[in-house]
């Protein structure tokens, strides 16, 4: 059996390789995570996907690495983790009402390959008001997540709906992932 490591800390990228029933293990990747302003949304979360896989790569040659990497885009604005209580605010109250698009970029590196590639889901929230914006803040979900919002936990309350992958939008898209493994030269 060949040995595949997902380059994350993410519990949710971990979750959803764990529901498809494939043995890997998680490793970490510390890497830098500035990109140069003028790329464009699906450059910059392929390029930090490719640079977690890639650094966990080099410790485990033999091994095929999968490094994901989410943004959310507002107007042309990347929308990054909420800092504090009062950032989440405001970027939950600009989505309110309007549509978004979630990019999420994924990197295979193995000793003969390295794919790259990246999704694009648009989102369409509810109009949102301040109350429940502020209920959804006292949950604690926004705040380790890219534009102040998870889709799978009390975040799906805000989504009107969605065009694309959702799972995308979670975090990884399995079905294009596993398709790109096996075309990398991957067996479970």
């Amino acid at each position: 059996m060949q040995n595949l490591i997902l380059a994350s800390s993410s519990p949710r990228r971990k979750e959803l390789l764990e529901n498809l029933q494939i043995t890997f293990q998680t490793i970490s990747s510390d890497v830098d995570e500035n990109y140069n302003p003028t790329w464009s949304p699906g450059e910059i979360v392929m390029e930090l996907a490719h640079r977690k896989a890639e650094a966990v790569s080099k410790e485990y040659k033999d091994s095929f690495v999968i490094g994901s990497d989410t943004v959310v885009v507002r107007d042309q604005t990347i929308l990054g983790k909420p800092e504090n209580r009062e950032e989440a605010f405001s970027m939950l109250k600009s989505l309110s009402g309007r549509s978004h698009s979630v990019y999420t970029g994924v990197a295979i590196v193995s000793e003969s390959n390295v794919c790259k590639f990246f999704e694009k889901t648009d989102v369409e929230f509810w109009e949102l008001t301040d109350d429940e914006i502020n209920d959804y803040l006292d949950t604690g979900e926004p705040f380790d997540k890219a534009g102040a919002y998870g889709i799978q936990g009390f975040g799906s309350l805000l989504v009107k709906k969605i065009s694309g992958d959702y799972f995308s939008v979670v975090g990884l898209p399995v079905a294009r992932t596993i398709r790109e493994l096996k075309k990398a030269g991957y067996s479970s």
